[in-house]
């Protein structure tokens, strides 16, 4: 009995067996990590279970200790007491692939749950960018100083004077301002903000199709899973019982059958024997709302039952007012072992009438008599019993229906009272009443949902504590298994037989060959349920690591909700503990819902693209411009002012406009992308530089030709604080208007050609564009010497929505070219892989539960800044401490030759190529006490005398670089011949040392 169990009935004792961390919610709460997290909010557990919990630890921290030190020997011995455990504890063995993961070196060994993948791969993608805008601003400004510099000094030959200094210092400022719009431009500050608007805006959207999303990340990973396992009761099925067939007076029949073809006898006792021997708890409510389904309160079976007299147009209620509670003689409850209830009735005239109902295989077998069309009892012989079983029972059970018997018994008053503790002789020769098919119903839009996730590259499987039979026909009803399917369906049992090995323990490889055709797992444990996840997510056996979706309501179904990827909880059924473990709460607990979710996750990272996609044209377009304008013309064409307001159109109009993109079936249509897709496909490169090209072209022609085209001044080498030009605004207005038009063109990443498609169904959008292109109205007629412009003629401005519009024509031009023409295009925005992270970053996260990839990304620059000074130091330690022993040598280099690192590493003699790929990483973590047996360790010799003017190299170096675990001497005779033979006798030739760089130089 756990805790929060109802007593429905009866009354007994109660042995406690465990509480607190030992009970099985307690087990449960530490799985899910709140065994260490939440001691401090457990008010309710006493300071003795803490102290009691403190005395573990120790004891078990001890117990580590000796196993550490134990052999081989020992460890197998370990093993065989382990098993001989498992075998007297059966909870335990339960537990254990659950405990497994507490063991602290297998803990560093377990792969870790990755957070965010997509947010990793734009701070990877957006760190690239500004590296490469960096780089463009900085050149900028230099060509432009380098420009004015050669052009005034010395093609001019305009002497230095103190008074243009203001002047010279004015042009640098301009220059400056230029470079820094360049960087401002190509830094994609937008990309952090759309992810979170398109996340922030998806939840938002999601809460109105039944998803109460808890973590924002859960949204975006479900756009990537691959398997999704459900329960079956109240997910896939109404968790509604129903009866749906019945045998009644030697008549099968496939529907609830009509009253008036049931004899009157019969009906009255079926109601009469439904009424009692149902438990008085359960009941049938009126619905809550208007037009809802009746309520079905207490044990779904009984309710089914309850529900069939209803259907038959009877009143259980008149019968329980008659009889109540109080006036049963005698209840024998449903146990596992019955597996039937009776209830004993004491008639007016001293005799008994005894009703039970139970599973029909074990209740037909006590049965001796049935009653037939007339309403009178017929002999059941053997041979009768066996063809009800084969065409009654047999095809119900195939249509996964669990079946009921309905029978009753008459004590007469000669025969006396029953020995009524003789249950053996009680339950006998009972007379059969009926036998019903209770079936829970598919929900009705679930089969079509499945069907949708399997088009869209998700495996969907089914996990429930029913019998195999009931959940195999189920899957077939839902879609998850296909008749002639070699997919496998399989008992809790069987699978933990076949996962686990000889001693008990659980083998990544055994569930590898069972879990790719698993669809079925019946008579199942929540461990077996986390063991599955667990297996699925750990495996290798595809290329792609599985994105695992898992459904729950129950409080032991929480270590597998934390385990998943994506946590579903049922937010009608499932208990606090449930709903505390996962990600996203069902508040319809329909599985529709969940195909739903999918279509929001694939949504946000369509649109994190479609922005991409936009951004990076307008990104190559406008520093390109800027970077050549400048290099050619002395002057950016767009200026500053001019940047800013195209970087907000670029990065927060759009990045609102295209990041609230809804969903569309379309969506379900293609496989997973997977964790490893890069951010930009080779379609979207092919989109980029297409219109890239375009633009450029267009602007180009203008800036050196407008003038002519447009019979108007040109804007080009105009004076430090020359007046707008009408040149330049045109430039500036045409390049704005392309990029209005082109956001049309980024909504289709996938080369569609409709790029209007469903417009209309994001208001957002349609108003960004109409209030980006009334402001750029705005700007240019009354903008001035801020913006830089002059109010343009109607000629001039059709002429630049005509070559803005042509952007959308020429990207019907770019769809029409095959991507595969293009084998030069590369992709872009791949994420960090966790095999690709060096093993000295995992180790400094061995103690998290996730790896962040966006964190760690931003957290790499700081890294390499701190191993880089870090090696510096310990190279000027080194040199320091030789350069110090150096100065009684003849023939060596002057101390001053080694004053600076500069001229340590120029050094001819010192090939930095020898050294530095090998030069072993620093690696804080690795304590000083651990056997000197690591990589590019030095062994050490044996003990010598240091004279008083030998030199102790730093032992401090050991910290830095592993390299040095003693005190180097170094002979004053001959320095450089004894430490190369020492060298050569005792040290290993290890390349990557400090130690072997120092011998070269000297």
């Amino acid at each position: 009995m756990l805790s929060g169990t109802h007593v429905m009935e009866g009354s007994g004792k109660m042995l406690v067996t465990a509480v607190g961390v030992n009970s099985q919610t307690g087990i449960i709460f530490t799985l899910l990590g709140a065994g260490e997290d939440g001691d401090d909010e457990k008010d309710e557990k006493g300071e003795n279970d803490k102290k009691k919990k403190k005395r573990q630890k120790k004891e078990k921290d001890r117990k580590k200790e000796e196993q550490r030190k134990k052999d081989k020997k020992d460890k197998k011995s370990k093993k065989d007491d382990k098993e001989k455990k498992g075998k007297k504890d059966g909870a335990n063995v339960e537990m254990q692939p659950l405990n497994e993961d507490e063991d602290g070196d297998k803990k560093k060994n377990l792969p870790k749950k990755e957070k965010s993948v997509l947010q990793g791969k734009l701070t990877k993608l957006a760190v690239q960018i500004g590296k490469a805008g960096l780089l463009m601003s900085t050149l900028t400004v230099l060509i432009l100083i380098t420009r004015f510099l050669i052009d005034t000094f010395w093609i001019q030959g305009v002497p230095w004077t103190a008074e243009c200094v203001p002047i010279y210092v004015q042009f640098l400022v301009k220059f400056f301002i230029i470079g820094v719009t360049v960087l401002v431009v190509a830094v994609p500050e937008g990309l952090p903000l759309a992810v979170t608007i398109s996340l922030a805006y998806s939840v938002k959207k999601m809460m109105k199709d039944n998803n109460l999303v808890r973590h924002l990340d859960a949204c975006e990973t479900m756009g990537n899973a691959t398997a999704i396992c459900s329960d079956k009761t109240g997910t896939l099925t109404m968790n509604r019982m129903t009866v749906v067939q019945a045998y009644i007076a030697g008549c099968y029949h496939k529907e609830v059958p009509d009253p008036g073809k049931i004899p009157a006898k019969i009906l009255d006792l079926l109601v009469l024997g439904i009424g009692v021997n149902c438990a008085y708890t359960t009941k049938i409510m009126p619905p809550e709302k208007e037009g809802g389904l009746p309520r079905q309160v207490g044990n779904k079976t009984e309710c089914a039952l309850l529900g069939f007299t209803r259907n038959l147009r009877k009143d259980y209620q008149s019968v329980r007012n008659e009889i109540p509670e109080e006036k049963l003689y005698k209840v024998y409850t449903f146990n596992s072992a019955r597996k039937s209830m009776s209830t004993v009735l004491k008639n007016q005239d001293g005799s008994y009438r005894m009703f039970s109902k139970g599973a029909s295989e074990i209740l037909l077998r006590k049965c001796c008599k049935i009653l037939i069309a007339t309403g009178e009892p017929k002999d059941l012989r053997p041979r009768d019993r066996d063809h009800l079983v084969k065409n009654v029972i047999e095809p119900m059970a195939s249509d996964g229906l669990r079946t009921i018997c309905l029978a009753y018994r008459d004590f007469p008053v000669a025969e006396g009272e029953p020995d009524w503790d003789n249950e053996a002789h009680v339950l006998s020769r009972l007379t059969c009443i009926a036998v019903v098919g209770i079936e829970d119903p598919v929900r009705p839009e679930v089969p079509e949902a499945i069907r949708m996730c399997q088009r869209a590259g998700i495996t969907v499987r089914m996990v429930t504590g029913d019998n195999i039979s009931t959940a195999r026909a189920i899957a077939i009803k839902c879609g998850i298994l296909h008749p002639l399917d070699d997919f496998v369906c399989m008992e809790g049992k069987e699978f933990n037989r076949q996962i686990r090995n000889e001693l008990g323990e659980i083998e990544q490889e055994r569930i590898d060959k069972i879990w790719p055709k698993l669809r079925v797992l019946a008579r199942s444990s929540p461990t077996d349920k986390h063991t599955l996840v667990k297996g699925i997510i750990d495996s290798t056996v595809l290329e792609q690591r599985q994105v695992v979706a898992v459904t729950g309501d129950g409080t032991n179904d929480g270590p597998a909700l934390k385990k998943a990827d994506v946590g579903f909880a049922m937010g009608i059924a499932g208990t606090d503990v449930a709903k505390e473990a996962s990600d996203i709460i069902l508040t319809d607990d329909n599985f529709t819902s969940i195909v739903k979710a999918v279509m929001w996750g694939r949504n946000v990272y369509d649109s994190i693209s479609k922005f991409l996609q936009f951004q990076l044209t307008v990104n190559v377009v406008a520093v390109i411009v800027a970077f050549t304008g400048a290099c050619i013309t002395q002057d950016s064409p767009l200026k500053a002012v001019q940047m800013l307001w195209v970087n907000l159109i670029m990065d927060t109009f759009a990045s609102l406009a295209l990041a609230t993109e809804p969903p569309t079936e379309a969506l379900l249509l293609r496989n997973p992308y997977g964790r490893k897709k890069p951010l930009i496909s080779r379609t979207m490169m092919k989109n980029i530089l297409g219109h890239a090209v375009y633009q450029l072209t267009l602007i180009f022609v203008l800036l050196f030709l407008g003038e002519t085209l447009f019979d108007i001044d040109s804007g080009r080498n105009a004076p430090l604080h020359a007046p707008p030009s009408e040149h330049y605004t045109i430039v500036f207005n045409t390049f704005v208007l392309m990029q209005i038009f082109n956001e049309f063109n980024a909504r289709k990443i996938h080369g569609e050609r409709n790029v209007f498609e469903g417009v209309y169904r994001n208001p957002i959008f349609c108003s960004i564009i109409l209030g980006t292109f009334v402001i750029q109205i705005v700007i240019v007629q009354f903008g001035g010497k801020p913006f830089s412009c002059v109010s343009l003629s109607i000629e001039q401005w059709l002429w630049c929505v005509f070559l803005g519009l042509g952007s959308l024509l020429w990207g019907q031009l770019v769809s029409s070219v095959p991507t595969k023409w293009l084998k030069f295009l590369k992709t872009a925005g791949h994420g960090t892989q966790q095999e690709e992270i060096p093993e000295e970053e995992l180790e400094e996260m061995k103690d998290l539960d996730e790896i962040d990839h966006a964190e760690m990304e931003l957290r790499r620059g700081q890294v390499l800044w701190c191993r880089g000074l870090n090696r510096i130091q310990t190279q000027i330690r080194v040199v320091n401490a030789f350069r110090d022993s150096v100065s009684p040598y003849e023939g060596l280099e002057t101390p001053e030759s080694r004053s600076s690192i500069h001229n340590f590493m120029s050094h001819p003699e010192f090939r930095i190529g020898d050294s530095e790929p090998r030069i072993p990483l620093i690696d804080e973590n690795e304590s000083e006490d651990e056997p000197p047996t690591k990589r590019n360790s030095v062994i050490a010799p044996p003990p010598l005398t240091t004279p008083p003017n030998l030199v102790p190299l730093p032992t401090s170096l050991n910290q830095n670089n592993n390299a040095l675990e003693r005190v180097v001497p170094l002979h004053k005779d001959n320095p450089r011949s004894s430490l190369i033979a020492q060298n050569s006798s005792t040290l290993p030739r290890c390349p990557g040392s400090p130690l072997h760089s120092l011998e070269t130089s000297l």
